[in-house]
Parts: structure tokens; C-alpha cells; sequence
């Protein structure tokens, strides 16, 4: 059985590449910090030569919410970069040849037109509200396409996915994104019997969530057919839905029969943000799982890890 080595196990993607069901077929090594100290290139290189994985996925970093990011915008760049140069040069210095780095589509341009493909990146100014995370990401994205052109044998590809929901996700509305931040909402509104729930502005911004799982299933397709995945390639959906939407179908699955109500006063971010998926299309993968029963399994995780 090869062997995989996963950094950030413990986080939402992490979890969810290790109980889908193709893990199975990958004898996974997956360290906690306090195993394995990714700031430390040493000890990142002493593991690898260790444990001589066949793959190394990255989807280990320091993450956090607008208002971090702007409080400590060296931090983010400086952290981010740290980790992912020790695992990606630890990782061709030790001589393993194939890896997969998740990057972010905090990487595109701030006015980059939707939808977004792989190469609008590097084409214009990046967000500032998470400028240093960005590029962070880039700076990886790039070190791996280097690594490639340097070296035949290598093959060291960077996933985009969409924005995430699903098991494993963080629900407190102030660390939560959006689909985790309604189902909690309307969940406290059905057990409080509230007859009503505030949606922030109009409702009619688009948003592309997709299932984690789903990024699961694309990055352990890229494990076992590595050499044709594309050096950079988008996971996502490929459309989108309104704000609205998420809202009615979270209270449909959740069954909460009370109103929406409007606040136009409070911030509703970017109207669209949308990935083109038609790289991934090309190389054979669709994200497998409908809006509805992503939501159904993210509420059950939900129920049962935070009680109803």
C-alpha cells in the first residue's frame, strides 16, 4: 500500500480526505503540530526521510476571518509561506516526486470577472483585506510550477477549491462562513421558536459553496492519477446560488417554517465569486454532491456534534 502523507489532518479538509472512502486504499500519515512542527524545516525533512511517503498533500496553514487577517497581515504571509516552503522543498529534497498544495481563490485578483480561471492569477491587485494570505498561497503555487520545470520526474500540482462546507466545519457565527453560519442560525430559531430570521442585505449576492467531501474525492482522484492532473486547476462547482437560496434550503432540510427578514444596513461583501470549472471538467472530475444532501449531512454532523 503507498503511503500518504497529509498535513493539516486535524482541520475540516483534512478530516474529510481521511474518512472518504477511497483513504482506504492509502496507508495516510497525518501528524498533529504537536507531533510534527511545520515552521521547523529540519524536522519537516527528518519526517519525510523517515517515513518515505509517495505523496505529500498540503492542506495545512494558518487561517482566520477578515478581521485577522487585516490585524496581522505579516503574520498570515509570513507563517503561511514558512509552512509551505519546509513541506514543499522538504518534500523534493527528499526525493519524493509527487505532491498536491491546496491553494485558495483568495489568489485571483480582487477585480478579476467571473467566472474565474487559473490564468487570471498574477493579472491584477489582490483583496487587501487578506492580501497577505494570498500571497502566501501564490508564492506555493508558484514554487511548485518551478519545481516542475526544474525537475521531470516531478510532479507537484495545486488544487483551487471553492468556498467549503460540510462535516468537520466551524459553526460559531464568529469564525463560521457563510452555509455553516445559516444552518446555525436557523437551527437556534427553530429550537427558540423565533418567527424570524435576519438575512444581511437583499439576499441576491451569489456565493459557490461546495461539499468538503466533494474537494476529498478530487484531491485523491489527483493521488491516483497524478500525471494527468493539471499543474493548476480549479475545484468547484462551476455555478452558484443566491444567498436566499442557501437560507430556503437550509430551512427546508431543517424544517423551520418562520420568515426572512432584510437588513440593508449591514455588509453583504462582493456581489459574485465564481469558479471556472472547465479545466476540471477536462480532466474528468464534477463535484458528485447536490446542494440538498450536502446540507442534510452537514446538519446531521451538526445535530450530533453540537446537540439539538
Amino acid at each position: 500500500m503507498q503511503r500518504l502523507f497529509l498535513t493539516g489532518g486535524g482541520g475540516m479538509v483534512g478530516q474529510n480526505i481521511q474518512a472518504h472512502a477511497r483513504a482506504k486504499n492509502w496507508d495516510i500519515l497525518a501528524p498533529t503540530s504537536a507531533e510534527l512542527d511545520l515552521t521547523d524545516p529540519k524536522a519537516v525533512r527528518s519526517y519525510i526521510k523517515q517515513n518515505k511517503p509517495d505523496l505529500v498533500v498540503h492542506a495545512a496553514g494558518r487561517v482566520g476571518g477578515i478581521q485577522a487577517n487585516m490585524a496581522d497581515q505579516a503574520g498570515f504571509l509570513d507563517s503561511n509561506n514558512i509552512i509551505s516552503r519546509n513541506v514543499i522543498m522538504g518534500t523534493w529534497s527528499e526525493g519524493v516526486r509527487n505532491l498536491i498544495n491546496l491553494g485558495s481563490t483568495c489568489m485571483y485578483p480582487a477585480a478579476a470577472s467571473n467566472p474565474l480561471s487559473e490564468d487570471m492569477i498574477l493579472t491584477g491587485p489582490l483583496e487587501a483585506t487578506n492580501e497577505g494570505y494570498a500571497l502566501a498561497k501564490i508564492m506555493a503555487m508558484r514554487l511548485c510550477e518551478y519545481i516542475n520545470r526544474e525537475d521531470p520526474k516531478a510532479c507537484f500540482k495545486t488544487l483551487i477549491p471553492c468556498n467549503l462546507f460540510g462535516p468537520h466545519d466551524k459553526f460559531d457565527p464568529k469564525y463560521s462562513h457563510l452555509l455553516p453560519a445559516i444552518i446555525h442560525k436557523v437551527h437556534q430559531a427553530k429550537i427558540e421558536g423565533a418567527p424570524n430570521v435576519e438575512i444581511w442585505g437583499n439576499g441576491k449576492a451569489r456565493r459557490e459553496f461546495m461539499y468538503a467531501p466533494d474537494l476529498a474525492d478530487a484531491v485523491l482522484r489527483a493521488a491516483t492519477d497524478i500525471e494527468t492532473c493539471p499543474d493548476l486547476i480549479n475545484i468547484g462547482l462551476g455555478h452558484d446560488f443566491t444567498i436566499n437560496e442557501y437560507y430556503s434550503e437550509v430551512a427546508d432540510v431543517i424544517d423551520w417554517q418562520g420568515k426572512f427578514t432584510y437588513n440593508l444596513t449591514r455588509p453583504v461583501g462582493m456581489k459574485q465569486k465564481l469558479c471556472d470549472t472547465r479545466r476540471a471538467t477536462e480532466w474528468g472530475w464534477i463535484a458528485p454532491t447536490s446542494l440538498r444532501f450536502g446540507i442534510e449531512e452537514t446538519y446531521k454532523f451538526y445535530c450530533e456534534r453540537y446537540g439539538k
